[in-house]
C-alpha cells in the first residue's frame, strides 16, 4: 500500500469521526441506549493478547506512578528498575543516545554492536510493532561507536504523561500470539485514550536542572608524577628523552597551568516539559488530543535532546455493533550531540596526529571550542505512527481489522573545518528511514457450555512489510571552510558534484522484508477457576531461504485458582504454567538466497563503497562472510511456571515465576581456513539456554486511617538469570572469535582472560624448563613482566592459558520502591540494583599502557578533554614494565576485571496533593479537579565496588573505556492539574 493511499484512509476516518462527534442525535443529545462506553468496548490494540487465566496478575507491569514525576526521556529509562524481567543498559548519560533493553537475558554472544539489534525486546505502541534503525548500516562504517546518521534513541519519542501502562511480556503463550517478532520478549505500551462522557483538560509541567559534575581535575604535573616511577624503574636515558613534550616540559603553562577546564566542559543543563491533553465526547464518539514539548539536557558539552509531540485519538460508534478507532501520533526529535573527538574521528575515518592532547587550561580550551562556531552538526528525526481499527460484533461473533503504520526518518548534515582536522575539512550528509505497514484481521467466537464452562475461539491473519533505507555521502577537502556543502547535478543521467575539487563518496542501501502470518487459538475456562489455552501459528518470512520460508509455532498454557476468599488470611492462590515454541526472525535479507555478490572493492581496512578506481564492481562478500544454503528458521522453546499469592484481602501480594528458555538453530559466523578469503562462514546450530527466577512483592505495610493517617506502601522485585551455551554449529565444543571464547557449557557473556598472579621482580624469577625460559607467544618473559598463570604447564603463555571468567550481564537485577504518605503529603523513594556483574576496565589498561597507547596513534589513542580528570586510583595496580614486548598492561587479563555490581538511589520525590485546604476550595471554584505539586531529585547515591566513576557507563559488551558521559544528578519541580 502506498503512502498516499494510507494517508487518504486516515484522513477520511478522521473526517468521518469529526462529523459524528459534532453531530447530535435527533433530540440534540447523545443516544442513551448505548450502554457501553467505547473505552470499555475496545482497547484498540489490533491484537488480542492471549493470557493464561485465571489469576492473571501481571508480574511485570511498570510502576508508572514512580516514573511519572521523573525527567526521563526514553522508554528504557522508564523501565529501568520499575519492572521485573528487563535489564537496561545506559552506557552514556548524554540525552538521546542508544540504550539497550534485554528481557530475560541474551540469547547469543554480543560480538559486535550489530548483534544488539536482534537481542532487543520488541516494542508495541497500542499494538503497533515499532521499527528501529537496522544494523546493516554498520557495513559501511569502519568503527561502530555510533551508527551513521543522527544515531538517536527512537524510544525517546514517547512522552510518559501520555502512557496508560507499560508491561514487560514474558509469558510464552502471549509471546507466541504476538509472533516471531516478539520471540525475544515484548514491551507492551498502552497510551491514554479517549473516554466517553469525559471532558477533561490535563496539564503537566516541570522545570529543573541537571547539575554539573564534581570531578578531580589534573594537569601535566599529575601525569608526570604518575609516569615517573615507571621511567625511574624501567626507563633508559633515551626513554626519558622520548617522553611526550607536553609532559616533559614543566615550563609549558598550557599543560602545567591551572586545570580549570572542568568549569567549561561540565555545566548545568536545563530540564523542562510542558504537555497538555484534552479529552471529550459522548457515548457515540469521543476524542483525545495530546501535545507536548520537552528538553532533556546533559551536564557536558551543552548536549541536549528536544522533543515535540502531537497525538490524536478518535473513537466512534455509528451503530451498536460497530466501533471505529483511530490514532495519529507525530514526534520530532532534535539532538545536540557531544563534541567528543573519538566520535568525530570515527566517522571521518582519518586519524590525525594525536601526540598533543587538548590542554587542561580553560582559556585554551575555550579557544578550541570557538572553532565549533564553524561546525555544522544538525541531527533530527521525524516519527509518525497511526492506525485505523474496525471492530464489529454480531452476537457471539466479533471481527477486528486494522491497518497500522510506523514511519521514522533520520537526517544529519555535518561539516568539520580544517582547524579541527590538521588542515583537512570533512562533509557528510545522511538521510534514512524505516517504514512498517501492519495489517491484521481477527475473528473471534465464544459460547457457553452450561453455566460454568466457556470456550473462546480465535483465528486471524497478519501482514507486516518493512523497508529500511539510507543514503550516505561524505567528502574531504572543500576549497575552504566557507564551502560547507557540495551541490550536485545530473550529467548524462549520472549524479555529479558541481565542485570538482571535492571527491564525494557515496553509500546507499535498501532492505525490504515481509512477514505473513496465520494463527488460531482456543481458550477454555471452567467455573472461573480452571483455564486452558492452545495456539497454533504459521509464519512466512521473505528473509528466509526458499526451502525454509515457513515456520509453525505452538503454545499451550494451563492455570488454576485454588483460593479466592477475601475474608481469609490467604485470600488468593493461583498457579499457572505455559510453554511455547516460537520462530525467530532474521533481520537481514542477505541470507534469503544463499551465496551472493555485493560491492566490496576498495582499500584494506576500509568499508566498501561500491567502486574501485572509479569503476563499479561486484565481488564476493569476503568481509561479510560466506552465506550458504539450507539455513533453517531459528526458534525459541520457552517454559514458564508461576504462582501468585494474596494475603489479607490481597493487601500483600507475592508473585513468583520460574522460566527456562532455549534458543536453537541460531546463526554464527564460524571462522574458516585463511585460504578461503572469507572472514567466516555463517552456519546454523548454535543453542543458548537462559533460566531464572523472578520474584515480586508488594504490600501496604501501614494502612492509613481515613484521609489524615500515615501510610506506607512498599514493593520489591528481583530477577535472577543464568545463561549457558548449549551447542555450537557442527557439533564443535568451543570456538574462538576475536578476544572471545565460546565454549559449550559456559556463559555466552563471559570474558576470556589470562590469570594474573603478580609480577616477576627480576629475570631470575622467570620459570625455566630445560634451558628455555617461559615466554609469551614466543617472546621471553623478563623481570617487570606479569606473572601469568601457565595453566597447561607447557612453559608458554598463550590463548590456551586463558580462562573463561566473569559475566557482563548481571545475574540479579531489581528495584525497591517505598511510598510514605501523611495526610496530603507523600514521599517516594526508588532504588535500583544490578548484582553479580563484571566489567573489563579498558580505561585503566590504556592509561597504564601509555607507551603503546601513544605510539600506536590509532582511534584508541584519542584523548578527550576528560583525559585531565582523575576517574580512579591507578597507583593500586602493580608497576609492570610498560616498554615490555609482551604488552604487560594488555586488557585481556583478570587484573582489569572489576566488580561492577551496584545499588542506586535513583530518585526521591516529595509531593503534595491539594485536597483538604483553603487552596483546594480555591481550585474547586476555578474548575481545577486534581492538582499535585512535587519536587524530585534523581541519581542521588551509588553504592558500588567499581574502581572507576560509574559502573553503568560500561559498553554493551562489558568493556569500560571511560568515554561514556556521566548520568547527571538533577532536581525538578513540577505540577500536574486536571481541569
Amino acid at each position: 500500500m502506498g503512502r498516499r493511499s494510507l494517508v487518504a484512509i486516515v484522513a477520511k476516518v478522521l473526517l468521518f469521526s469529526f462529523v459524528i462527534i459534532a453531530a447530535p442525535d435527533v433530540n440534540g443529545q447523545a443516544d442513551s441506549s448505548v450502554k457501553e462506553k467505547i473505552a470499555e468496548i475496545d482497547a484498540p490494540t489490533g491484537i488480542s493478547l492471549l493470557r493464561v487465566q485465571p489469576g492473571n496478575a501481571v508480574l511485570n507491569k511498570a510502576k508508572l506512578k514512580t516514573v511519572s514525576v521523573q525527567p526521563f526521556i526514553s522508554v528504557q529509562q522508564l523501565l529501568k528498575g520499575t519492572a521485573a524481567s528487563v535489564y537496561v543498559q545506559e552506557p552514556s548519560g548524554e540525552p538521546g543516545t542508544d540504550q539497550n533493553m534485554f528481557v530475560r537475558g541474551i540469547s547469543a554472544p554480543l560480538l559486535s554492536k550489530a548483534e544488539l539489534f536482534d537481542q532487543q525486546a520488541a516494542v508495541y505502541l497500542n499494538g503497533i510493532p515499532l521499527s528501529f534503525d537496522n544494523p546493516f548500516a554498520y557495513e559501511v562504517q569502519r568503527y561502530d561507536f555510533n551508527r551513521i546518521g543522527p544515531a538517536t534513541n527512537l524510544l525517546s519519542t514517547i512522552n510518559y504523561n501520555n502512557i496508560e501502562s507499560i508491561e514487560v511480556i514474558t509469558d510464552p503463550v502471549t509471546l507466541a500470539g504476538l509472533g516471531p517478532y516478539a520471540a525475544k520478549g515484548a514491551i507492551w505500551i498502552t497510551t491514554k485514550n479517549a473516554r466517553s462522557n469525559m471532558k477533561q483538560l490535563t496539564v503537566n509541567s516541570y522545570a529543573g536542572v541537571a547539575f554539573k559534575e564534581r570531578i578531580t581535575p589534573v594537569n601535566a604535573a599529575y601525569e608526570y608524577n604518575f609516569r615517573l616511577p615507571f621511567y625511574t624503574k624501567y626507563g633508559t636515558t633515551a626513554d626519558f628523552g622520548t617522553m611526550p613534550a607536553y609532559i616533559r616540559d614543566s615550563t609549558n603553562s598550557d599543560y602545567y597551568g591551572p586545570a580549570n577546564w572542568g568549569d567549561v566542559y561540565y555545566r548545568n543543563g536545563m530540564l523542562y516539559n510542558l504537555d497538555v491533553a484534552l479529552t471529550g465526547g459522548t457515548d457515540r464518539a469521543n476524542f483525545r488530543f495530546f501535545t507536548g514539548a520537552t528538553r532533556n539536557s546533559g551536564n557536558t558539552d551543552n548536549n541536549s535532546l528536544d522533543r515535540y509531540v502531537g497525538s490524536f485519538f478518535i473513537n466512534v460508534k455509528p451503530t451498536d455493533w460497530l466501533t471505529i478507532s483511530s490514532m495519529l501520533n507525530y514526534t520530532r526529535l532534535i539532538r545536540e550531540r557531544n563534541l567528543n573527538i573519538r566520535d568525530r574521528l570515527g566517522e571521518q575515518r582519518y586519524i590525525p596526529s594525536l601526540v598533543n592532547p587538548l590542554t587542561p587550561t580553560s582559556n585554551l580550551y575555550n579557544s578550541y571550542l570557538r572553532e565549533f562556531d564553524k561546525v555544522i552538526d544538525n541531527n533530527s528525526n521525524n516519527v509518525i505512527q497511526g492506525y485505523v481499527t474496525v471492530k464489529a460484533g454480531f452476537g457471539k461473533f466479533d471481527y477486528e481489522g486494522r491497518v497500522a503504520f510506523d514511519y521514522n526518518d533520520g537526517l544529519r548534515d555535518c561539516f568539520w573545518p580544517t582547524t579541527l582536522l590538521e588542515g583537512n575539512n570533512f562533509i557528510s550528509n545522511y538521510f534514512g528511514y524505516n517504514q512498517r505497514i501492519n495489517i491484521t484481521n481477527t475473528v473471534r467466537y465464544q459460547f457457553k457450555i452450561g453455566d460454568k464452562q466457556l470456550l473462546k475461539l480465535q483465528a486471524g491473519q497478519a501482514f507486516m512489510a518493512d523497508v529500511f533505507k539510507y543514503d550516505y555521502a561524505y567528502a574531504y577537502n572543500s576549497p575552504n571552510d566557507f564551502i560547507q556543502l557540495n551541490t550536485v547535478k545530473y550529467v548524462d543521467g549520472v549524479l555529479t558534484p558541481e565542485n570538482t575539487q571535492i571527491v564525494p563518496y557515496f553509500a546507499a542501501a535498501r532492505l525490504n522484508s515481509t512477514l505473513v502470518s496465520f494463527h488460531g487459538s482456543a481458550q477454555y475456562s471452567f467455573n472461573n477457576k480452571l483455564s486452558a489455552t492452545v495456539l497454533v501459528r504459521r509464519d512466512g518470512s521473505s528473509n528466509m531461504q526458499p526451502n525454509a520460508r515457513w515456520f509453525t509455532s505452538y503454545a499451550a498454557g494451563l492455570g488454576y485458582q485454588f483460593i479466592d476468599n477475601k475474608e481469609a488470611a490467604l485470600s488468593n492462590l493461583t498457579v499457572n504454567a505455559s510453554w511455547a515454541r516460537i520462530g525467530k526472525l532474521i533481520s537481514d535479507d542477505r541470507f534469503n538466497n544463499g551465496p551472493y555478490y555485493r560491492p566490496d572493492l576498495g582499500w584494506g581496512n576500509q568499508p566498501t563503497l561500491g567502486t574501485y578506481v572509479g569503476i563499479p564492481g561486484l565481488a564476493r562478500p569476503y568481509t561479510g562472510g560466506w552465506v550458504g544454503y539450507d539455513i533453517p528458521w531459528a526458534f525459541s522453546d520457552q517454559l514458564n511456571v508461576g504462582a501468585t499469592m494474596g494475603l489479607w484481602n490481597n493487601r500483600v501480594s507475592v508473585k513468583a515465576e520460574v522460566y527456562n528458555r532455549t534458543d536453537k538453530n541460531m546463526l554464527l559466523p564460524v571462522p574458516v581456513p585463511t585460504e578461503w578469503g572469507y572472514t567466516g562462514a555463517y552456519k546454523s546450530g548454535m543453542e543458548v539456554n537462559n533460566k531464572g527466577v523472578e520474584l515480586a512483592f508488594s504490600g501496604q505495610v501501614i494502612q492509613p486511617l481515613g484521609n489524615n493517617g500515615f501510610g506506607w506502601n512498599t514493593s520489591l522485585f528481583l530477577s535472577y538469570n543464568e545463561n549457558k551455551l548449549v551447542a555450537l554449529p557442527g557439533g564443535i565444543d568451543e570456538l574462538a572469535i576475536g578476544n572471545s571464547l565460546l565454549k559449550v557449557g559456559e556463559r555466552v557473556d563471559a570474558f576470556w582472560l589470562l590469570t594474573n598472579n603478580g609480577i616477576y621482580n627480576s629475570d631470575s624469577e622467570v620459570p625455566v624448563q630445560g634451558n628455555k625460559k617461559m615466554n609469551f607467544k614466543g617472546v621471553p618473559l623478563r623481570g617487570g613482566d606479569p606473572k601469568w598463570a601457565d595453566l597447561n604447564g607447557d612453559n608458554v603463555i598463550n590463548d590456551a592459558d586463558k580462562t573463561i571468567m566473569g559475566n557482563y550481564m548481571p545475574k540479579i537485577t531489581g528495584g525497591f520502591n517505598n511510598t510514605l504518605q501523611y495526610k496530603s503529603w507523600a514521599m517516594d523513594m526508588h532504588f535500583y540494583f544490578a548484582l553479580g556483574r563484571k566489567v573489563l576496565n579498558q580505561y585503566a589498561a590504556s592509561r597504564l599502557d601509555f607507551i603503546n597507547t601513544e605510539s600506536n596513534n590509532d582511534i584508541n589513542s584519542v584523548k578527550e578533554i576528560t583525559f585531565w580528570e582523575k576517574k580512579m586510583d591507578l597507583t593500586a595496580y602493580p608497576q609492570y614494565n610498560p616498554w615490555s614486548d609482551v604488552i604487560a598492561f594488555r586488557k585481556e587479563q583478570d587484573l582489569f576485571l572489576d566488580d561492577a555490581s551496584f545499588l542506586k538511589l535513583r530518585s526521591v520525590t516529595l509531593s503534595y496533593t491539594f485536597s483538604t485546604s483553603k487552596i483546594n476550595r480555591f481550585f474547586q471554584t476555578t474548575g481545577v479537579k486534581n492538582r499535585v505539586v512535587y519536587v524530585t531529585a534523581n541519581n542521588l547515591l551509588t553504592v558500588t565496588g567499581f574502581k572507576a566513576d560509574d559502573p553503568e557507563l560500561a559498553g554493551y559488551n562489558g568493556i569500560y573505556n571511560g568515554y561514556g558521559l556521566p548520568i547527571p544528578k538533577s532536581v525538578i519541580v513540577g505540577i500536574k492539574m486536571d481541569l
